[in-house]
């Protein structure tokens, strides 16, 4: 298709010289937003008073982005077209804004910043400024879902929101610096795994305007032909745009773009005309303009236009310099602001009539504000994926595997707005009953393929190699309106650990905006966890994505610990059904006890805490030691080391406490889910020692419960990385969340055994060393601990 539509005729001059008005209208704003808390439309020679006092924002890229945004404007209106736009440069606000303001939508959201120069006044002094927004396009922008405060996500958030948007196009601007980021890298690689006929389609539009802060950047160093070659390597077929001369510049834009909307119209018409459906080479977009374009060409004799000097503010000190601030005043005349706004400060009427109408304006289409087109999710019977447990701690299963029959069910009652992701790892992680109702998307199927059975051009389960492209898919997806869940392994969940701090600041922020709302939550599970990784050892234990997961905003961010397979049920059912959240859901995959059946699964995570009755022998009493647990293999080990404690001590008053939800043990004060003093008290006593069994590192208890009053009495076991390629107990044992050591550590802190337990410390220790020389000699742990149950 690369010669297809080869005629196209540019617009008329008269139509061009319009657009280029627009075009000038977005830079006059965009610089305005940087420098004017006065005088917004030059109606008065410009003084230092109307200039702000601390100049921030980003001006570099702007006026390039505003340029793409003008120009798909162009082809919305001319063909009716349903799409969004994602800004990938960081600091590129400016340039979006200013469209945004000019076509309306900003004015309806936030009625201060009307369309006159009254409004445009507070439209300025509110970017980069206290109290108003900032340089990004953050979600008080209208019609985005990216942020990009840190550059590398666009495309992947591009290609979430096509997912099952068969009309969307979403046409993503990828800056130069950006595409040197890992993330975007194998972002491009989307184009694999988009349906022609299913999904929408996705427009990049690379930015090549030579520079980052204070660098070149590296695609605008090497030769088009090299650039060619490695757009199309990665599947795109590349148009591009290059020079800095307004007029020809508008002329090639309207040509090319139009070409890519197009060539992007019959692939769709082909594939969706039947047959087989083959992967297509999508179009893509390359402009080269100036950083900075027409905005000052020197400054002080050094360039500024096309080179790093343009990137933030290429105008410094005016306030305090006049020649700066004639250079100023010049700069934002150059654009004639008068031939632009009328009287009252409206855009003229024959400029205003080039912007898409409603919802076909970018910044008003509902796809940038999913929750408009969310649909409450389908769910199963939880009954019927519930495990028999005819008593506590008497039979073993993997936990995971339940929930994969779960949602399989899920994908088959909701099949155009749920997916599940994952790297690679649906069927280590035991979920592979999914592909009963969905396989894994590929478009390039091999004869060898068919043996499986695995793979389809039509499956929802979306597998790559890459948690930052996933983690990306996931956002835009759910960002859009739609529902998904992403597994993947405990140790490498810190690979988006960024990607998960952005997305958790913009739902904070989204939440407090009225106009935006509630879109579904991003739910993750974390798997493979560190208590299991008897082969792949030391690299692969790291719980430690639960300390990155406690700082974010308690309005947003849940972790829940459950201990068994039908808790995880019940705690994946309530965060499918959740908004506006990241739900981090930490369960291990392999075989372990199961403990409650599914009403008392339901009703133990619905209290995120509880005593389990069935495990202590302190009722009507108080006890002398609390034994908690959170975690799954915590919890089995706390559970034997309470047996033991009753064995050895049949007189002994222990009280087992489980956590499910980890934010319990924060005061309610700071966070939702967070228990009252008095329950706490209630629970973990005032005075008596606990000992605490953690999953994670053991300082994360300590940081959450530190203001309880019995905190000092707080005993938290937990990874201390140690340990490598272990059994199960020995790696427990280096980290002395053993049961071994956990009795131990009872015998030490209550105080009446603290004599009399001198024989069971011996023992437990004889125990320890004899099950160490055990796994040495027989690479298992003994069978009366692989095939523990508690007793009873």
């Amino acid at each position: 298709m690369q010669n297809t539509f080869p005629d196209l005729i540019a617009p008329s001059d008269a139509e061009l010289e319009r657009l280029d008005a627009y075009w000038r209208a977005c830079n006059y704003l965009a610089a305005g937003m940087i420098y004017l808390r006065d005088n917004p439309l030059l109606r008065e020679p410009l003084r230092p008073e109307h200039v702000k006092e601390r100049l921030l924002g980003h001006w570099g890229s702007s006026p390039g982005l505003a340029f793409m945004y003008v120009h798909l404007n162009r082809l919305i209106v001319k063909y009716d077209l349903n799409a969004i736009f994602l800004a990938g440069p960081g600091h590129g606000a400016p340039g979006v804004l200013a469209p945004v303001y000019l076509e309306g939508t900003y004015s309806e959201l936030y009625s201060d910043r009307s369309q006159d120069e009254a409004g445009l006044r507070r439209f300025f002094r509110s970017f980069s400024f206290p109290g108003g927004i900032g340089s990004h396009c953050t979600p008080e922008t209208p019609g985005s879902i990216h942020e990009g405060g840190e550059l590398g996500y666009s495309l992947s958030h591009a290609f979430g929101a096509a997912f099952d948007n068969p009309d969307l196009l979403v046409a993503v601007a990828v800056g130069d610096g950006e595409a040197e980021t890992g993330p975007l890298a194998t972002a491009w690689h989307g184009n694999k795994f988009l349906h022609p006929v299913r999904d929408g389609a996705v427009l990049p539009l690379l930015h090549l305007n030579g520079y980052k802060i204070n660098n070149p950047t590296v695609l605008a160093r090497i030769s088009r032909e090299e650039l060619t070659a490695l757009l199309t390597g990665y599947g795109w077929m590349p148009h591009f745009v290059e020079g800095e001369e307004p007029m020809a510049m508008h002329r090639a834009m309207a040509v090319a773009l139009e070409r890519c909307v197009l060539q992007i119209r019959a692939i769709k018409e082909q594939a969706r005309a039947g047959g087989a459906v083959a992967r297509p080479r999508w179009p893509m977009l390359v402009l080269c303009s100036p950083k900075g374009w027409t905005g000052p060409k020197q400054v002080d004799g050094h360039r500024v236009e096309g080179s790093w000097r343009a990137h933030q503010v290429p105008l410094t000190g005016v306030r305090e310099n006049p020649a700066r601030l004639a250079q100023l005043e010049a700069w934002l005349r150059s654009y004639r602001p008068e031939a632009l706004f009328d009287e009252q400060g409206r855009l003229r009427p024959e400029l205003e009539a080039l912007a898409p109408r409603g919802e076909r304006r970018m910044s008003a289409n509902p796809h940038a504000n999913g929750g408009r087109l969310r649909r409450v999710l389908r769910l199963p019977n939880l009954r019927e994926h519930a495990l028999t447990v005819p008593r506590p701690g008497g039979v073993r299963a993997e936990t995971t595997r339940p929930l994969g029959t779960f949602l399989r069910e899920v994908l088959r009652a909701n099949p155009d707005n749920f997916r599940v992701f994952g790297p690679d790892e649906t069927t280590s992680n035991r979920l592979d009953a999914i592909y009963e109702a969905a396989k894994k998307m590929w478009l390039e199927l091999r004869p060898e393929d068919a043996d499986g059975g695995e793979l389809a051009p039509d499956g929802r389960v979306m597998e790559v190699l890459s948690e930052h492209t996933l983690e990306g898919w996931l956002e835009g997806y759910l960002l859009t309106g739609r529902h998904g869940f992403l597994s993947t392994y405990e140790a490498f969940a810190h690979v988006i650990d960024s990607m998960f701090n952005q997305h958790a600041k913009w739902l904070e922020i989204a939440a407090g905006l009225p106009w935006r709302a509630p879109v579904s939550s991003l739910n993750l599970l974390i798997t493979s966890t560190v208590w299991r990784q008897d082969h792949n050892g030391f690299t692969h234990q790291d719980p430690g994505f639960l300390d990155v997961a406690v700082t974010k905003s308690p309005q947003v961010v849940r972790i829940y610990l459950p201990p068994d397979a039908n808790c995880l049920l019940a705690v994946t059912h309530h965060c499918l059904k959740t908004t506006n959240r990241i739900n981090v859901i930490v369960a291990d995959k392999q075989s372990h006890l199961q403990y409650l059946d599914l009403d008392a699964a339901v009703r133990h995570c619905a209290q995120g805490i509880g005593i389990w009755e069935w495990a202590s022998s302190d009722a009507g009493t108080e006890p002398d030691v609390v034994m908690a647990a959170c975690g799954d293999v915590a919890t089995q080990e706390a559970l034997a080391a309470t047996a033991l404690l009753r064995e050895h001590f049949p007189d002994l008053r222990v009280r087992f406490v489980n956590v499910v939800d980890l934010f319990t043990l924060t005061p309610h004060t700071e966070h939702p889910h967070g228990l009252s003093d008095r329950d706490f008290d209630s629970l973990f006593t005032q005075d008596k020692p606990i000992i605490f069994n953690f999953h994670g590192y053991p300082w994360l208890i300590h940081r959450l419960a530190y203001r309880r009053r019995n905190h000092p009495n707080l005993h938290v076991r937990g990874y201390k990385e140690k340990g490598s390629i272990n059994t199960p107990l020995e790696l427990a044992m280096l980290n002395e969340t053993d049961r071994f050591s956990l009795v131990i550590d009872a015998i030490d802190r209550v105080p009446r055994l603290n004599v009399i337990g001198a024989h069971v410390k011996q023992r437990m220790r004889d125990l320890q060393f004899l099950h160490r020389q055990y796994a040495l000699e027989h690479g298992v742990d003994a069978p009366e601990i692989a095939d523990w149950h508690w007793p009873g």
